[in-house]
C-alpha cells in the first residue's frame, strides 16, 4: 500500500491552503468551510452586475 497524508481538524480556510502546501494527499473539510473557501466579495459584486445586465436585456 502507498502511504498517504490526511489533513484532519481544519477548521479555516488558509488551513487547507497550509495542508496543500505541505503536501496533504487528502483533507477533511467541514461543509462551513469549504463555503468560505469560494466566498469572495468581487465574485458576489460580478454576480450582481450579471444579474441585474440579465434583467435588463429581458425587457
Amino acid at each position: 500500500f502507498e502511504t498517504q497524508i490526511l489533513a484532519a481538524s481544519i477548521r479555516h480556510p488558509m488551513h487547507v491552503v497550509q495542508a496543500a502546501l505541505a503536501g496533504a494527499d487528502v483533507a477533511t473539510i467541514p461543509h462551513k468551510v469549504i463555503g468560505q473557501l469560494i466566498k469572495h466579495p468581487l465574485t458576489d459584486i460580478g454576480q450582481a452586475k450579471f444579474l441585474a445586465d440579465w434583467e435588463k436585456m429581458k425587457t
